[in-house]
């Protein structure tokens, strides 16, 4: 075996193990989104079910905009698409803001989202530090 051939199979070696790292840290981080999508949804529907509906409205919307941001970033990811930081970023905010309006109210569903939301921000950190 030649130097350049032992430093060939180390250059793909390290790719490789990358390539890993990467792919654990996404996945890790698409379990978060994925639950989180979950919880929003279905928050969503479960308010359309309150009484007082209008009361509602600010955390139905929320929830969606997290489901879709969630959504998306998570796409990305399972894509492997590697410049994906700002669209974390503000994935991670989307998830403050609605776990911020779900623990203002006192359905179970709401708290439940609110605690996907915040641990799903948490994901989020973690991937960026």
């Amino acid at each position: 075996m030649t130097q350049q051939t032992a430093n060939q199979g180390y250059i793909y070696t390290s790719i490789s193990i990358n390539q890993n790292l990467n792919m654990m840290k996404n996945s890790k981080l698409i379990e978060a989104l994925n639950n989180c999508v979950a919880h929003c949804n279905y928050c969503a529907d479960a308010c359309l079910d309150s009484d007082d509906i209008k009361m509602m409205v600010a955390c139905i919307r929320t929830d969606r905009a997290c489901a879709e941001v969630c959504s998306a970033t998570a796409k990305l990811l399972a894509a492997n698409y590697e410049d994906v930081k700002a669209m974390v970023e503000y994935c991670h905010s989307v998830c403050k803001k609605c776990a911020d309006e779900c623990e203002g109210h006192e359905h179970q569903h709401c708290k439940d989202c609110a605690e996907a939301c915040r641990k799903c921000a948490e994901a989020c950190e973690a991937y960026l530090s």
